[in-house]
């Protein structure tokens, strides 16, 4: 099946905005790799041969002068607006025979149409003439694409079809000359700015993302072709300058060297990734500091939540019944509030209590809504929000299951250093891994998708120490609760050598009641060991309170659970009522 989508050499590609730029320079890696042939489209004219005084002139200043003297010469007088319109089809008109050239070294074979891929009749009928020559076409890369950046309120109808109407009718009419079913290959060039959005780029945003929504679609209804979008990043090329370096720079956002890009290209299109439909290469684009606003907003998210979409709640089962870990709802009203200021970080969450929990049993309800109410805003540096899980029965009477407040803050503080770590080897508990679970009344009921702690390094009456070990799980099994910066598994998971701790000093068992004062600092490793220290604050015949403090082997803190309380629990909660 893979043979399909290899390029080989009888690959035929048009390559829409191929002809210049970083298309042009995808196109020429691609042709060095597996020479074929392409058929470069583009709205620019090539000049037969080169107006006299452009002759041998390469420097912009000196070749603008000459310009400037043939109008004169023409009787015209130059302005900067028809001196740049002269200069710019000689610049263009070379760099398109530069690429020609380029390509036509790697023994490909090449040739360039002036078509404007918006022009659907005059696309059809090139690209006809084109298929009479040289046969069946297999494989279409769409780089063609404008750009007409400014804030929204400042767009014209015009800026909006210059953006929309090269990506999205360029693909539209592409494909109304080619027909899909015959395609080994379709490459979108989409943009981060159409993945994470960007400021003064909502046409270009809109625009990408259908690409990416159109890849997905086409792979639907074409599994054999190799279909994707890539979502490319910024390219350090002339585009970027370097003071639009420097700004990236400022925001975090990496450029892409063009070596490095073009070679992306080739590798995507190797038949191993051929079900890979939308990749992004590139920095993730934050937003620029600016003060917020500070009014204080309100909003209210329903969701219905079932076992069918949640696989892993399979792994969460507590007395024969599924229930939603105390974590999963944490992780939806942190990830809520970071998504209402795209660029911030959760940092905090204070005071989240477990009310009522959701049960997979006849008390589910239809949806559970979060509530989301802003409560303070600290010029541009954090947010505070107050959060609420509840949902309504038929009768209306609200039923509350969880709360807290969640802090999300743009620049997050160093990761501090875990003072009190002791990673010394007592050999108390010689348990390892799998056996801490569903090994009896006083095991840990969680399945694989919370697991695992892989040994107890040490245990006192006041303290254990754990090495954990989470093996990611698919995005499936993760359902409506995905890892983003908070990942509810690993921290449900952090939680558990209290449950050890009791079982082994106190024949006693626990389940989470209140985490007073959560801050995460780092991303907690998946596929790779990180441990827990579990100090014990306060023990009673009804309850135990804890600090759970996440770190790697030198100290350094992922996150913290400060003053989380846990309530004493029956010691058969394995087994069905």
């Amino acid at each position: 099946m893979t043979t399909l989508t290899q390029v080989r050499p009888s690959s035929v590609f048009v390559v829409s905005g191929g002809a210049k730029g970083i298309t042009a320079q995808c196109v020429t890696k691609l042709a060095q790799h597996q020479p074929c042939q392409f058929i470069l489209l583009g709205r620019s004219q090539v000049l037969e041969g080169e107006p006299d005084f452009a002759q041998d002139c390469f420097e912009e200043a000196v070749l603008k002068k000459r310009i400037m003297q043939h109008l004169l010469a023409q009787g015209e007088k130059p302005t900067p607006m028809s001196v740049q319109k002269v200069y710019n089809k000689i610049v263009s008109s070379r760099e398109i025979k530069a690429t020609l050239a380029a390509i036509q070294e790697t023994g490909s074979q090449v040739e360039y149409l002036s078509v404007d891929v918006t022009n659907v009749t005059e696309l059809q009928q090139k690209l006809a003439a084109v298929a009479e020559r040289v046969g069946k076409i297999t494989g279409i890369i769409h780089g063609a694409g404008n750009l007409a950046d400014k804030l929204i309120e400042k767009k014209t109808d015009q800026d909006f079809e210059k953006v929309y109407t090269a990506k999205v009718q360029g693909l539209e009419n592409l494909l109304s000359c080619v027909d899909a079913k015959q395609l080994e290959h379709l490459v979108l060039f989409s943009s981060v700015a159409g993945f994470y959005g960007n400021m003064g780029q909502s046409d270009y945003a809109i625009a990408n993302e259908i690409l990416n929504k159109s890849a997905h679609l086409i792979k639907q209804y074409n599994p054999d072709c190799h279909v994707v979008a890539i979502n490319w990043g910024g390219w350090d090329s002339g585009m970027v300058t370097p003071e639009l370096k420097k700004a990236f720079a400022e925001r975090g956002i990496e450029i892409i060297p063009v070596d490095a890009g073009t070679q992306m290209l080739v590798n995507e299109l190797h038949p191993s990734h051929r079900d890979s439909t939308q990749v992004v290469i590139g920095s993730p684009i934050t937003p620029p500091p600016r003060t917020l606003d500070p009014q204080l907003r309100s909003y209210r998210i329903r969701r219905r939540i079932t076992v069918d979409a949640n696989p892993f709640l399979l792994d969460h089962v507590i007395a024969g019944i599924p229930v939603l870990p105390a974590t999963c709802a944490m992780s939806w009203m942190i990830h809520a509030c970071e998504e209402c200021y795209p660029g911030y970080r959760y940092l905090t969450c204070k005071e989240f209590k477990v009310l009522k929990g959701i049960t997979f049993n006849d008390t589910l309800a239809k949806e559970y809504i979060l509530e989301i109410q802003e409560v303070a805003k600290d010029g541009s540096e954090s947010i505070e929000f107050k959060t609420t899980i509840l949902s309504k029965n038929p009768q209306g009477k609200t039923f509350y299951h969880f709360c807290a407040n969640i802090t999300t803050v743009r620049q997050l503080p160093a990761a501090p250093i875990y003072e009190n770590m002791d990673l010394t080897e007592d050999n108390i508990i010689t348990k390892t891994g799998k056996d801490f679970y569903q090994n009896g009344d006083s095991s840990l009921f969680h399945g694989a998708a919370f697991q695992q702690i892989t040994r107890v390094i040490n245990i006192s009456q006041d303290k254990i120490t754990t090495e954990c070990f989470w093996s990611e799980i698919s995005l499936e099994v993760q359902g409506q609760f995905p890892v983003k910066w908070h990942n509810p598994y690993t921290t449900d998971l952090s939680t558990q050598p209290l449950w050890i701790w009791l079982s082994h000093l106190h024949q006693e068992v626990c389940l989470p009641g209140k985490l007073t004062y959560s801050e995460q600092f780092r991303a907690i490793p998946c596929n790779e060991p990180f441990y827990v220290s579990c100090d014990i604050i306060h023990k009673t015949t009804t309850g135990v309170t804890a600090n759970y403090i996440l770190h790697d082997r030198e100290g350094k803190i992922y996150s913290r659970i400060l003053g989380a309380k846990a309530v004493i629990a029956p010691m058969n909660l394995h087994k069905p009522k």
